[in-house]
């Protein structure tokens, strides 16, 4: 699977407050502080973190004055950030559908809503077996049903809540299963027709030497009945 857009990784230089009473336990308390920021929207670092490696380059902490005397840890991390923009494309899960929306996670924790004027005019609603799914009127084996991993484009993205709008409307959205199994036929009909080419080419490069060939001799018999 290709890697999904809305993803960055970011370096930073980062100082983290403990208290003297973590002092023996320093580590610990830097890893509790940095675990907080997880699956929250950062504006510091511009996007959800997902996770992060952390390499404190020296033991020493300075003493911070203030009300209560605070240690300040200084830490080089690397962070994974989520941050979907308008029209990046993103993949994620379905949760849930109706005949007026589908409701998608992405990354297990982004909830993700596709609404009926987002959903193109080729999907219809559909109950079959009683399961609900939107089938494609084009390819009868594009569907869209719960547990489908999906590809959409992301209109919206609530930086509070973490929710994302997103919209079917592009041709390159749909079932990640049946656009990756298209894009292989495609690709198989391509080469089995550049083959085709190919083949003829040579058939005729083949035939255009015989007839050369055949010229070639006649010729030779004409010279020598013009000889004698």
């Amino acid at each position: 699977m290709s890697s999904m857009e809305g993803m960055k990784v970011s370096e930073a230089d980062l100082v983290v407050y403990v208290h003297p009473s973590k002092s023996h336990k320093v580590s610990q308390a830097v890893l509790r502080e940095l675990s907080s920021l997880l699956f929250k929207f950062s504006e510091t670092f511009d996007g959800v973190v997902l996770a992060y490696e952390v390499d404190v380059p020296s033991k020493k902490a300075k003493i911070l004055s203030g009300i209560y005397p605070y240690l300040g840890v200084k830490l080089q991390a690397k962070l994974l950030l989520f941050n979907p923009k308008p029209g990046m494309l993103l993949e994620g899960k379905v949760v849930k559908l109706s005949q007026q929306s589908i409701h998608v996670i992405v990354l297990g924790f982004s909830s993700a809503i596709i609404t009926e004027e987002d959903i193109r005019e080729e999907f219809k609603y559909k109950i079959k077996h009683g399961e609900e799914v939107f089938a494609s009127t084009s390819n009868k084996h594009h569907k869209i049903k719960v547990g489908t991993i999906l590809r959409f484009l992301v209109k919206s993205f609530d930086e509070e809540i973490l929710h994302i709008s997103g919209s079917l409307h592009p041709a390159n959205t749909g079932s990640i299963h049946w656009l990756y199994k298209h894009m292989e036929d495609s690709s198989n009909a391509d080469r089995s027709i550049k083959k085709r080419e190919e083949s003829d080419g040579t058939q005729g490069a083949a035939t255009i030497s015989m007839n050369t060939d055949h010229r070639h001799k006649k010729s030779k018999r004409q010279r020598s009945g013009e000889d004698s």
